[in-house]
């Protein structure tokens, strides 16, 4: 697949929201601004971050359902590019409180692959297949800054996660219709197939292949043929 043209483009001051969001966001609408975008640019209820002559450009760098009734809402009348970063690899660099000092810098082991792009699709699997709906998602490499300053998560002790930086773009894939989803499902599965069985072919967890059969039978990819015992059993839809 082709990778965004790597060009960082000047971005005019002002706009709404500009100010609060992170540096993995900016670094990515200034990777997809051509000359003559807007950015921040309110269209009916909502609020754009790239708007383009025939386009429309939302960044998502987390939480698909926060943005479900906007994306819904903007498809029906306008092209939309949904753009979508998961970090195949990660280094966590920790500040001081002042935010200023690196105290800090160690590889994550946690390596993302393509195929996480169904823990969020579960909230938008009906928008593929949308005439004007695209979807790009990009394999990132990136830097996440903590700080141990108690007011993040229980689940990193109270380090918060202050910024996540971008760092190197290494694929984009590109996704307008089911068929773009085919190549998730290992071209040797038996079917009909269980999620432990697609689970086990793909060397994924039950509660993933359960999200990911979830949203290719919602966008018309496989279908539900039976049960056996508790498990449903599915078949490609062609």
């Amino acid at each position: 697949m082709k990778q965004p043209d790597a060009k960082i483009l000047g971005l005019p001051r002002g706009g709404i929201g500009l100010r609060s969001e992170s540096s993995l966001h900016s670094s990515i609408r200034e990777l997809y601004s051509v000359p003559g975008d807007r950015f921040e640019v309110r269209v009916g209820d909502f609020v754009v971050d790239i708007v383009r002559d025939g386009l429309l450009i939302e960044i998502q760098t987390k939480n698909f359902s926060s943005i479900r009734k906007k994306l819904r809402s903007l498809v029906e009348n306008n092209n939309v590019r949904l753009v979508y970063p998961i970090p195949k690899g990660k280094t966590i660099v920790r500040v001081g409180i002042s935010g200023n000092a690196v105290i800090g810098r160690r590889r994550s082991p946690k390596k993302g692959r393509l195929i996480d792009v169904f823990d969020e699709l579960v909230s938008i699997p009906d928008l593929i297949g949308e005439e004007r709906f695209t979807m790009d998602v990009l394999m990132i490499e990136e830097e996440e800054v903590r700080c141990d300053d108690g007011k993040g998560s229980w689940r990193r002790r109270g380090v918060s996660i202050k910024d996540r930086k971008l760092v190197n773009v290494v694929e984009r894939v590109t996704f307008r219709n089911k068929g773009d989803f085919f190549s998730f499902l290992p071209s040797n599965l038996r079917q009909p197939f269980t999620n432990k069985i697609l689970a086990k072919s793909i060397g994924i967890s039950v509660n993933q292949a359960q999200k990911m059969t979830y949203c290719l039978r919602r966008m018309g990819a496989i279908k539900e043929v039976r049960k056996k015992g508790n498990e449903l059993l599915f078949e490609i839809a062609m």
